[in-house]
């Protein structure tokens, strides 16, 4: 058994997403838009045939559910009271809705820490994992979710 630790990280840029806060007591409470970006942070204890942490080649799931969810889209919250009016919104073309349980940046990376855990572990054969994600909503503004121990 290997006694390093070798990491890498995977970063992608400007993702337009709008959302809201809705239990917010200001602003926060009202649509509005970022342009999101998100790091992720990779770890295993043995690197594979290519020397690598893991390839990211084999992201391509990732990059592709970061769009599905957050490019162009209207992140809302399942508790949202008005959720059936953004549903009704989205039926009629007028927003791309995604319905998530929180749509707040440290909500947003822990969804997609729990998404890139999964696929680098089932890609890797469990020999490689996801241990971090930062989701910055804009220069000024993130979030991020790690696990405590992996």
């Amino acid at each position: 058994m290997s006694k390093y630790r070798y990491t890498c990280n995977k970063q992608y840029f400007n993702l337009p997403c709008a959302h809201r806060q809705h239990a917010h007591q200001g602003h926060c409470s009202h649509i509005h838009g970022y342009s999101r970006s998100f790091k992720f942070y990779f770890a295993c204890k043995e690197l594979d045939a290519n020397h690598f942490v893991f390839d990211f080649g084999e992201l391509k799931e990732l990059r592709e559910h970061l769009e599905y969810m957050c490019d162009h889209t209207l992140l809302i919250n399942e508790q949202d009271p008005y959720l059936e009016m953004f549903q009704n919104m989205h039926e009629k073309g007028l927003c791309n809705l995604r319905v998530v349980e929180n749509c707040g940046a440290e909500g947003m990376a822990r969804y997609f820490l729990d998404f890139a855990d999964e696929l680098v572990r089932r890609k890797s054969d469990s020999r490689a994992w996801c241990y971090k994600v930062i989701q910055w909503e804009n220069d000024k503004n993130s979030g991020t979710a790690e696990f405590i121990s992996s």
